[in-house]
């Protein structure tokens, strides 16, 4: 599907002060892919984001977003597939109450007025701020702010997800539904975020960045378990895989990498049956009988994994 296709191709950029931000970066990102963005402060991460829906054009290079070359003539249309979720929610809210921001995309749609109610309820709804509705968003705290920033990017019901450090002012709860959120997005994900264990869990992809350069480029396991490319990107190991006694010298061979990554994915087993429980109650609530015995069924599955999971780690030490 060439529509959910990001491509940048020898791409550069630099700030009006100066500051080089992209150095002829090239990236192909195709559809369905999640894909994790790491590197450290100033390494071209939030710049490489806002060029993917046109915040930001490109001064050399081209980019590719679906059928569309991105330039002024196409930023409009590209901005309709790309939703992007930017680090500090306070630039993405502005309108009176939290149910105008979020109706606010879909309003420009020109859908109708019950279509956009319907809409609105649903993406507060997934990210857990129904109740919120009615709040000016200045009122809410720095979680609740960027769960509706999130709502308000969902409900457009992007074809390409864009989010730049989404779990930074979150607490552990709110984290963990926004993880099993972009589980359950269907499309291409973007993610820059320091926070690698979360790279870790809802990506399959993972690119370094440094200096406006692609300087890695992989599955996230080998990424993610490379203590030596991360250190030398001024990146460290996730947490999950930190605590769990990595050999002196920084290197794991791969069946160690294996045994260390099955404990970090047990880790989150039971966290993901959790929350297939919650969304079962709340469709339950909503009156989706079928769709909630759906998600129970899901999580009573997940759970059955812990003895998969076990034996897989045994079979590691032998």
């Amino acid at each position: 599907m060439s529509h959910h296709i990001v491509e940048f191709q020898d791409v550069y950029f630099r700030y009006p002060d100066g500051t080089a931000a992209l150095n002829g970066i090239s990236l192909r990102i195709t559809h369905g892919e999640a894909v994790g963005i790491v590197g450290a402060n100033g390494s071209g991460k939030s710049t490489l984001l806002m060029h993917t829906n046109g915040y930001l054009l490109p001064q050399s290079g081209t980019i590719t977003i679906g059928d569309f070359h991105l330039d002024k003539r196409t930023q409009q249309e590209i901005r309709k597939k790309v939703g992007l979720i930017f680090q500090n929610p306070d630039d993405q809210l502005f309108m009176p109450t939290v149910f105008d921001d979020v109706a606010f995309g879909p309003l420009n749609l020109e859908l109708k007025p019950e279509k956009v109610w319907e809409r609105v309820l649903e993406a507060l709804e997934t990210v857990g701020c129904l109740s919120l509705k009615n709040k000016p968003p200045h009122h809410l705290s720095a979680g609740q702010k960027s769960a509706v920033a999130i709502a308000a990017v969902i409900v457009m019901q992007p074809d390409i997800l864009v989010m730049d450090e989404p779990a930074s002012h979150l607490d552990p709860k709110s984290r963990r539904s926004l993880i099993s959120l972009l589980g359950h997005f269907e499309h291409t994900k973007i993610i820059a975020s320091h926070d690698l264990d979360l790279i870790l869990d809802v990506c399959r992809r993972c690119v370094v960045i440094k200096e406006g350069r692609v300087v890695a480029d992989g599955p996230v396991e080998q990424i993610l378990s490379d203590r030596q490319l991360l250190e030398a990107n001024n990146l460290e190991l996730p947490l999950s895989l930190q605590k769990r006694e990595l050999p002196l010298g920084g290197t794991m061979d791969d069946i160690s990498k294996l045994r260390h990554l099955l404990g970090h994915w047990a880790e989150h087993n039971a966290e993901h049956a959790k929350t297939y429980r919650e969304w079962a109650k709340k469709s339950d609530a909503l009156g989706k009988r079928e769709l909630s015995r759906i998600l129970d069924r899901l999580a009573d599955e997940t759970m059955k994994l812990e003895e998969l999971f076990k034996e897989a780690e045994r079979l590691t030490r032998h």
